[in-house]
């Protein structure tokens, strides 16, 4: 009797380092959307004050850091968190108009501070305005929107949000790696604009 071929087992090629983080955020985080947001309004309080305190290349990286965190967190909120708060939170379509409206502000102030030298007054003065403005939009948030959200919903939808909310971070890069050119990868060059548009298609799936 012939004997059969002895199966090789199977060797799959082993994931890039941007695969195996985006592969990890997706399986393992039990992150609840509300304790993720909130933490990333602590990280960019940090980014503004360091952003303020330093000066030349170390001012510019730390910025380009801020927009990027600014640019996802804000997706987020647009993409995950306002569609949710709208149905769940009382007068929800009162509540998310004015957050939008608030963001629609910084963005704009954003928008400035990108014309600017990093090292002039005007930078420091439209930086300092939009960091209070920051603060106040997010203070706001968690007492309009978090709080309400968190008795609203189940733990398991929390999480599900969060790890939505993750995973648009963890395939959005500060600047492009080298061979590795595809839109995920480069999703935070450019102005803020464009940043804003690339987070919300890394969300989506588009990219």
């Amino acid at each position: 009797m012939e004997q059969r071929a002895r199966r090789q087992p199977r060797r799959d090629r082993p994931k890039s380092l941007e695969e195996e983080s985006v592969a990890d955020v997706a399986i393992k985080s039990q992150a609840d959307v509300i304790d993720l947001l909130i933490g990333q309004h602590e990280k960019i309080k940090s980014l503004f004050e360091a952003a303020l305190a330093g000066s030349g290349k170390e001012r510019e990286s730390t910025f380009r850091d801020l927009r990027r965190l600014l640019a996802v967190h804000e997706t987020a909120e647009e993409e995950i968190v306002h569609p949710r708060a709208k149905h769940k939170v009382p007068h929800g379509d009162t509540v998310v108009e004015a957050r939008l409206e608030e963001e629609h502000e910084a963005k704009k102030i954003l928008a400035e501070l990108e014309e600017l030298d990093v090292d002039s007054a005007e930078f420091v003065t439209k930086l300092t305005k939009l960091r209070q403005a920051v603060i106040d939009h997010a203070q706001r948030e968690e007492k309009d929107e978090f709080a309400k959200l968190s008795t609203e919903l189940s733990g398991a939808e929390l999480e599900r949000m969060g790890r939505a909310a993750e995973l648009a971070e963890a395939i959005a890069p500060t600047r492009p790696h080298a061979g590795v050119e595809s839109q995920i990868a480069n999703v935070m060059v450019g102005p803020f604009a464009s940043m804003l548009d690339r987070a919300r298609d890394a969300i989506s799936g588009k990219a």
